[in-house]
């Protein structure tokens, strides 16, 4: 069963729009996986940034009927929820969107969510949405949801932060989405010892792997502690862990499309001098990839 997917936004901690971030972007993480040939179309996003504005534009547009949407959250950081009370979806009536995602110490999901929603900062609360709405709580291990088979896995990020790695239930390819995620050295995070190793178990031979590539090699060893990675240790883990193609994610909002272009070359001249022939690139806005 083949399926798409689709990048809506791939910029880091707050929207950088203008013309120097035309090409890569500068709205906030949201990544669509649609799979197709099944009696109707599955969609499953990923994250809430400002990018899933646009996306429920789109899916309002293009609709027959009423909308079912899976949403897997990462973590609660502003520029992972962010879009969600601009999400058009949520507020039409027949509409079902679900919501996944992990509890913050003892504050749970429904709970940040309604916080981002009080009428002192938005004027529609989260109870006055017209779409069915349903809060799941998520925790690292494999579940299931409309189409596909889910599994988490804790990250390096400060709060409770996790990945996805997404295989269609009737077979096929797998993708991963890795983002806020610390590689290097540094932090204090709620992991165990064989992270690295269960982390690369978990990526093991998928199909496309989106992964934080927020620094630069000057960047990263001012920042570890940050949460993140460099463009060159996204590399060296999909090397590691076999992946097909590797897409470069989290942009920092100080790249230009420049700068993004450099870093693009120079993690493909590593994964060449690593002898491996993985596909690496950058997300942009509208990058579609078909599985």
């Amino acid at each position: 069963m083949g399926y798409q997917v689709t990048v809506w936004g791939a910029r880091g901690s707050i929207p950088t729009p203008g013309p120097q971030t035309a090409r890569y972007g500068g709205n906030t993480p949201c990544v669509a996986v649609t799979e197709h040939g099944a009696k109707d179309e599955r969609l499953v996003v990923l994250d809430a940034g400002t990018g899933i504005r646009l996306l429920g534009r789109h899916l309002v547009e293009a609709a027959n009927g009423p909308l079912a949407v899976d949403l897997l959250m990462t973590h609660t950081h502003w520029d992972h929820i962010q879009g969600l009370p601009f999400f058009a979806p949520v507020f039409g009536k027949g509409n079902a969107v679900r919501i996944w995602g992990a509890q913050q110490g003892d504050v749970p999901l429904e709970g940040i969510l309604r916080d981002q929603m009080k009428p002192v900062v938005f004027p529609v609360p989260l109870d006055q949405v017209a779409a069915e709405l349903r809060v799941e709580h998520v925790t690292p291990g494999a579940f299931e949801i409309d189409g596909f088979a889910v599994r988490a896995m804790r990250l390096r990020h400060p709060g409770t932060t996790l990945g996805y790695r997404l295989t269609p239930i009737r077979g096929g390819a797998s993708m991963a989405y890795i983002t806020d995620n610390e590689l290097g050295p540094g932090g204090d995070y709620d992991v165990g010892p064989t992270w690295r190793r269960d982390l690369v178990e978990f990526l093991a031979g998928v199909d496309v792997m989106i992964h934080d590539a927020t620094y630069n090699g000057a960047e990263i060893e001012h920042h570890r502690g940050w949460g993140h990675s460099s463009h060159t240790e996204s590399v060296e883990l999909a090397v590691e862990a076999g992946v097909a193609r590797l897409v470069l994610f989290h942009h920092r909002p100080e790249h230009d499309d420049a700068g993004m272009d450099t870093m693009v070359a120079e993690a493909r001249a590593l994964a060449r001098d690593m002898g491996s022939g993985i596909e690496v690139l950058a997300a942009t806005e509208d990058l579609e990839l078909t599985l």
